[in-house]
């Protein structure tokens, strides 16, 4: 059977889709019309868990649709499946700052020698820092069902004078090595795509500083 994971829905496509030939099951996980709370939701991530649960991650951006300097409320929504994408658990928030502070561009890595998956987020405090971006990780060790609380992983993988400029960690997934090593992507505008890493499961993470620049 071919499932396909609708993740994100606009306001707008709130019609059922017509389901191409040889497509058997939709699951519209993410459709901002089903609550007049929710302008949108925006950048998906999903991964599929050490015990094959699937988990789907996204924004839910609250006042508008806005990205993370123009929206005062945005948290990072989650929905699990256990039974391969054929049903889903009820949206769960598991970032949910107050008002004024906000996270986005959620990205995964399952870790296939710990079982824990690691969501990554950028944030930004927009009363007392707006314009200066974060970089968060929460993690959670039983498949999605509980998660950490945040921690801000800024100071391991950014330099000191890159505080001001506009830098994220890439949406969707990052990836695992055979040797066990962590490796995801973060760009910055004025200094390129770098890759960072972590050797110890996401203990603790490092800058690789060779950035690939456009040509």
């Amino acid at each position: 059977m071919l499932i396909i994971l609708a993740l994100l829905h606009s306001v707008a496509q709130n019609r059922n889709p017509e389901l191409a030939e040889g497509l058997l099951e939709v699951n519209d996980l993410f459709n901002a019309s089903a609550n007049p709370d929710i302008a949108c939701y925006r950048i998906p991530s999903i991964v599929t868990a050490t015990n094959g649960d699937l988990v789907a991650a996204i924004d839910e951006r609250v006042p508008s649709c806005e990205d993370l300097m123009g929206s005062r409320d945005i948290n990072i929504v989650i929905r699990r499946s256990q039974d391969h994408g054929h049903s889903w658990s009820d949206i769960e928030r598991v970032v949910d700052f107050p008002q004024g502070q906000s996270a986005s561009d959620p990205s995964m890595i399952a870790d296939e020698i710990t079982g824990e998956i690691i969501l990554f987020y950028n944030y930004m405090d927009l009363d007392r820092e707006k314009d200066i971006y974060c970089l968060h990780v929460v993690k959670s060790d039983d498949h999605g069902q509980s998660w950490s609380e945040p921690e801000d992983i800024t100071s391991q993988i950014a330099k000191e004078e890159w505080r001001k400029d506009f830098k994220f960690i890439t949406s969707g997934r990052g990836i695992q090595t055979s040797s066990g090593t962590l490796l995801h992507c973060m760009v910055n505008l004025d200094h390129g795509l770098h890759l960072f890493g972590s050797d110890d499961h996401g203990q603790s993470w490092y800058l690789i500083d060779t950035p690939i620049k456009p040509g």
